[in-house]
């Protein structure tokens, strides 16, 4: 006599003779397991966003890690040297991108690579498979980089973020409103994302993903690319400045380019090793719970999201004196 051994699995699609069937994903971010805990899994990941705001330092990001990165791959100092040409022009968006990975808008580029966790097969078989998601992520982000780039090298001298004026206290300059404005959207955009990840919210991208698989990662894609749009990061704004002064939109276009590409490089190659070395395993630990996948997409998403919004909306009113106080790590 042989037992049933079908295991109940909830869903809200009934499967045959009243067994339920196994969740089905609605997009890439979106797999249909929602965890239990729902609400602990926000509280904590969202104090994580909370907690990064306090202890984050530009100042050591941008000026420590970001301005020697920037003089050692140029072999002279990035701030003081003139952009001298094209050559010299393109050479410097991508160096200037590549010091600022670690800076405070390009840490929420890393809550993309959560969902692209876990793939099956051979080392090359992951990586290849790897590569893809990449592709479209990168369709997204290079789209928006190319498309700000042109209208910078057209019209970019009239722009809030050719300006040099000093931001003074109780006030906030045009730069400061669209930096504001830029990742306030961003990291509400990547908390909703979240959110529709352990279910609480729906998924933006239930219907499209019918017949376009790929938008989610070429939406995240053009978040990533959207940072520019608001960037203070100072080796940028240089690099925003002689765009600009050029009046040339097809060198902004590649420039800006290069600048994305440049942010994501570090991200790429540690996604790329860890999908080499840990896939397999990793793919094994996922797999045996899928619910795992959702928190891990999740949680990473709502940290990204909730420091974005905090720290350059909600903090950055405080150190312009528009609100009596945020909380602050004595380095930062």
């Amino acid at each position: 006599m042989t037992q049933d051994h079908t295991v109940q699995v909830p869903s809200e699609t009934p499967g045959r003779a009243g067994v339920r069937a196994a969740p089905v994903a609605t997009s890439v971010f979106v797999n249909g397991w929602f965890p239990r805990r729902r609400g602990l899994i926000i509280l904590v990941s969202g104090l994580v966003g909370f907690l990064l705001t306090i202890v984050w330092s530009a100042e050591f990001v941008d000026q420590t890690i970001g301005d020697n990165v920037a003089n050692t791959l140029l072999g002279h100092d990035a701030k003081e040297t003139p952009i001298a040409g094209i050559a010299a022009g393109i050479a410097f968006a991508f160096v200037s991108g590549l010091a600022g990975s670690f800076t405070a808008c390009n840490i929420a580029a890393f809550g993309a690579v959560a969902p692209l966790l876990g793939n099956v097969g051979s080392r090359w078989g992951r990586l290849a498979h790897a590569l893809k998601p990449l592709g479209w992520l990168s369709i997204g982000m290079i789209t928006v980089s190319a498309v700000y780039g042109a209208i910078v090298g057209f019209v970019g001298t009239s722009m809030p973020q050719f300006s040099t004026a000093q931001n003074t206290p109780g006030t906030l300059s045009p730069r400061g409103i669209q930096s504001m404005v830029v990742y306030g959207l961003i990291g509400l955009a990547m908390l909703y994302m979240g959110l529709a990840a352990l279910g609480v919210v729906r998924d933006p991208f239930a219907r499209i993903s019918r017949r376009f698989p790929n938008a989610p990662m070429v939406f995240m894609g053009a978040l990533i690319g959207g940072f520019l749009i608001g960037r203070p990061f100072a080796l940028f704004r240089q690099m925003f400045r002689d765009a600009a002064e050029s009046g040339n939109p097809l060198y902004g276009a590649a420039a800006f380019v290069l600048q994305s590409l440049g942010n994501i490089v570090i991200m790429t190659v540690l996604f790329l090793i860890l999908s080499s070395v840990a896939g397999s395993r990793l793919q094994r630990w996922l797999t045996a719970k899928p619910s795992r996948i959702a928190v891990l997409t999740a949680s990473s998403l709502i940290v990204a999201g909730v420091f974005t919004f905090l720290y350059w909306d909600v903090r950055m009113l405080a150190r312009r004196e528009i609100i009596p106080w945020y909380p602050t790590a004595p380095w930062s």
